[in-house]
């Protein structure tokens, strides 16, 4: 919908942005032929799970965090578990860790699936969404779909179910997958891989504008392989910090037309966490597999392009089709589900990679393991600024276009992102304000 406003002025609005999870606006305002005001409006609902989870049992949050978001609940399960790991002063065993980082693996492969498929390359095609792509690409369409079915059947093996997984705890989990129930799923992976491996090469046919990115990336980095499920921080900048040193680092400020919290960095401007972020910062750690499809997919050993992190996304494909079948290949039978995690008075931090970016959990406890305070800093807030100064960059070079086109463009930038907006609420109707 756009109308005129009294001073000749112009506003462009659209009710809700499609191929997001949740709902939020923009406005922007254009004066004179340049970009004034953007402003990411995300208006779903606070939920206040930091405030209910006071008073809460140490135990608790792993299942309680992951209703969160029914897309990456695995996420905030295991920066909870963490988290409260660290204030508990307990370590798990590397088996442990391992079978995180498979279920893991599973929540990375539904996700990216079905952003890459269903969500942003209709943008890239010209198609308003996966359905009315599907009637001229139905084999692509059922490769999207065969790649998240087998990251569901991953997440139901390990987690007890693909949604909302029910096996993990803290300390671990209630039972281990065996040998022969992952031997099961060994032929799907396979078959994932390879569908994965195309996946690279249909996007990579994609046209893109041209947008290099100066903000800082930020991700985590382990101490050996690609990050998923643990790592310390590192930054383009140059800067690197434990996890638990985070609140010094990061810090959330409330904006008047937000119901997300905005995250700076070392009070510096926008930065970035997610795909194109750890690509960047990890090119070394990705599967030779996964570094020989990025280059062949005309990708280099950084990427700061947003509208090629559907690329991106389709290499961290690959690696963790890679990495779940070596996991699997190496497991064997007999490992303790988990270890115990007694209560304590302390404070405890922890951080995952969820598939949009860096996902950071605090939590203070007392001496008997209740929770006193609690902090959730999910990818989306932290991309949040970063997201606008893109629109403002982008929109100064979109002015030409009508209204129905400049909203179009805009959208398909957001989805960039794959911003998961009820992870961000503690986005899209898109306001254009011209004159």
């Amino acid at each position: 919908m756009s109308h005129k406003l009294t001073d000749g002025g112009q506003v462009l609005h659209v009710g809700t942005l499609s191929r997001v999870e949740g709902e939020g606006g923009m406005h922007l305002e254009i004066h004179d032929g340049h970009v004034g005001a953007v402003e990411l409006r995300i208006f779903e609902p606070p939920r206040f799970y930091e405030a209910f989870l006071r008073g809460r049992s140490w135990t608790e949050p792993p299942d309680i965090t992951a209703r969160i978001c029914g897309i990456c609940p695995v996420a905030y399960q295991f920066s909870a578990c963490n988290a409260l790991e660290d204030a508990c002063g307990v370590s798990v065993p590397d088996t442990i860790r391992t079978m995180r980082r498979l279920l893991y693996c599973g929540e990375w492969i539904e996700s990216h699936a079905l952003h890459i498929y269903l969500l942003h390359a209709p943008d890239f095609l010209g198609y308003p969404g996966g359905i009315e792509m599907a009637k001229d690409h139905p084999a692509a369409v059922e490769q999207g779909l065969r790649l998240k079915k087998v990251g569901n059947e991953l997440m139901t093996l390990v987690g007890g179910r693909s949604v909302h997984p029910i096996n993990v705890k803290l300390g671990g989990f209630y039972r281990m997958p065996t040998v022969a129930e992952l031997g099961g799923l060994r032929p799907a992976l396979e078959r994932g891989l390879e569908d994965a491996l195309a996946t690279v090469r249909l996007v990579s046919t994609f046209d893109f504008p041209d947008l290099e990115q100066p903000y800082t990336y930020l991700s985590l980095r382990p101490e050996q392989g690609y990050p998923i499920e643990s790592g310390s921080v590192v930054t383009t900048a140059g800067t690197a910090f434990d996890v638990r040193d985070f609140p010094e680092h990061i810090t959330e400020h409330h904006v008047a037309h937000s119901n997300a919290l905005h995250a700076s960095l070392d009070g510096g401007g926008p930065y970035v966490v997610g795909p194109l972020a750890r690509y960047t910062l990890n090119f070394d750690r990705l599967s030779p597999l996964a570094q020989q499809a990025a280059r062949e997919a005309g990708l280099g050993e950084t990427c700061r392009n947003p509208f090629r992190s559907i690329i991106v996304r389709s290499v961290e494909l690959v690696e963790v089709f890679s990495e779940a079948l070596r996991i699997i290949d190496a497991w064997r039978d007999g490992t303790a589900p988990s270890v115990p995690v007694p209560a304590r008075a302390g404070e405890g931090f922890g951080a995952t990679e969820a598939p949009r970016g860096v996902l950071f959990h605090r939590y203070r406890l007392d001496d008997d393991g209740t929770i006193l305070d609690a902090q959730i800093v999910p990818p989306t807030s932290q991309n949040q600024p970063s997201i606008e100064a893109d629109m403002r960059t982008l929109a100064e070079s979109w002015l030409e276009l009508s209204d129905h086109d400049l909203s179009h463009r805009c959208e398909a930038a957001i989805r960039n992102y794959d911003p998961c907006i009820s992870c961000a609420t503690h986005f899209l109707d898109l306001t254009v304000e011209r004159t």
